[in-house]
Formats: structure tokens, sequence, C-alpha cells
């Protein structure tokens, strides 16, 4: 019985070690999660982002909410999503889109938009993760600052938000709606905005179980980690 188990551990050993193939040994699976938000039918960096993800070999992509607005190509951008089977959660410029033309007949439109939850919630690889477009509960305004203007990290704000977040019980947050790029662990939580795809210029991909994420630069310009819509049409940001 020994001798039985001392020859099958050397060829384990020998088939692992110096055969034309390499086993990879894992502790643990890893989970690889697209992130985008306030993509603002702007079909092209959602586009590029998707790529990306597809390239790094995401199991999902989450996207959290604002597909109307600003721009102009609405539809295009839903077909995206909805081939790619994006999770996608309702912003607060969806409903300003669907209150705007909810009585025009047979629109399909507005069927998507109106379909969305206003949150979502998940357990990955042991992590749960909260997605809600600018804070919770269930929020579509507000949202959560804590990049000044030039994106830097305010100390207060974040202490601010370690407040608010005492009592959310989950590991990832993820929002949008700010128009900030940042991920920080407050008050045990880690919280994730990848910002505009196409006015921050940026998706972001989670690892969990490992919490960390990776911001990807897109439109071929840098990231903007902060972007706002008035001092963008005043000083030409």
């Amino acid at each position: 019985m020994q001798a039985d188990t001392h020859r099958n551990f050397i060829e384990f050993y020998t088939r692992t070690y110096y055969s034309e193939y390499v086993i990879t040994i894992k502790e643990h699976d890893v989970a690889l999660i697209g992130l985008i938000s306030d993509v603002h039918a702007a079909p092209e960096p959602v586009a590029e982002a998707l790529a990306i993800f597809a390239k790094a070999g995401v199991s999902q992509v989450l996207c959290a909410g604002d597909i109307a607005g600003y721009m102009d190509q609405l539809d295009e951008t839903i077909k995206l999503l909805v081939e790619n089977d994006c999770q996608t959660i309702m912003g607060n410029h969806d409903l300003l889109y669907i209150d705007h033309h909810e009585d025009e007949p047979g629109n399909s439109t507005i069927t998507f938009l109106k379909r969305l939850p206003a949150t979502f919630e998940t357990v990955i690889e042991g992590k749960s993760v909260y997605m809600v477009h600018a804070q919770p509960p269930d929020e579509c305004h507000g949202g959560i600052k804590l990049l000044d203007k030039t994106g830097k990290i305010q100390t207060d704000r974040v202490e601010l938000w370690a407040k608010s977040l005492q009592s959310f019980d989950y590991d990832v947050l993820i929002v949008g709606h700010t128009h900030q790029v940042f991920a920080e662990l407050i008050a045990g939580t880690l919280v994730v905005n990848p910002g505009s795809s196409v006015f921050n210029n940026c998706c972001a991909i989670l690892r969990l179980p490992e919490m960390t994420v990776e911001m990807f630069p897109l439109n071929g310009k840098e990231i903007e980690k902060t972007w706002n819509w008035g001092e963008h049409v005043i000083y030409g940001r």
C-alpha cells in the first residue's frame, strides 16, 4: 500500500513538472467583473470597454445606470448592452428619458428602460456585491463624491461616507452618477465608481475575491478622474 502511494506521488510529481503541458493548481477561483457606468447613449466607448473585458476574460459585465442622456445613440447603446448580457440598473437620466417619451406607442427603448431595476445585488466568489446608480439604498440622485476638482481624494468626504456606510453590510458597492473615478475601502466596503465611459474615458475590472480594481482608459484619452458638465461647457474641460 505504501509503495503504491509513493509511486503515485512520483508519477504526479513528474507529470506536473516535467511533462509538455502545465498543470495550474489554484487555491481558489478568481472572478473578473467588468464595470461601466454613465454610458449616456454613446456606443463607441461601450464597445471599446466590452472589447477590453472580452480580452481579459471577464465573467460578467455590470453597468451602473444612466444609459440615456447627453448623446443621441441610445438604441445602438442599448443593443450593445443587451447583446453582451450586461446587468444594467436605472439611472436618473433613464428616468428622465422615460418621463419625456412615455407616451410614444411601441417604443422598445422605453420598454427596456422601464424594466431596469433600481439596484442589483449578488454574491461572487463569496463576496457580496451591491450596485446602485447614486447611493444606497436605491437613490438615483445625490451620489458618493470623494474627489476634488483635481481628482484628489478628500479625506473629510471619505470620513463622512464612512459614517453613512457603517451599517451597509456588503463587501463591494458599485456606483456611478457623480462622474468620478475611484475605488476606496470605506467602513469595510470597497466602494467603486468606474466613472462615465464617455466623459471620464474609463471602465474598470473588479477581481474577486481579491477585492482589487483596475481602471482602463477609453476613447484614446487619459482617464479624467472628475468630470463636471458645467465646467465642461464653461472651461472646455
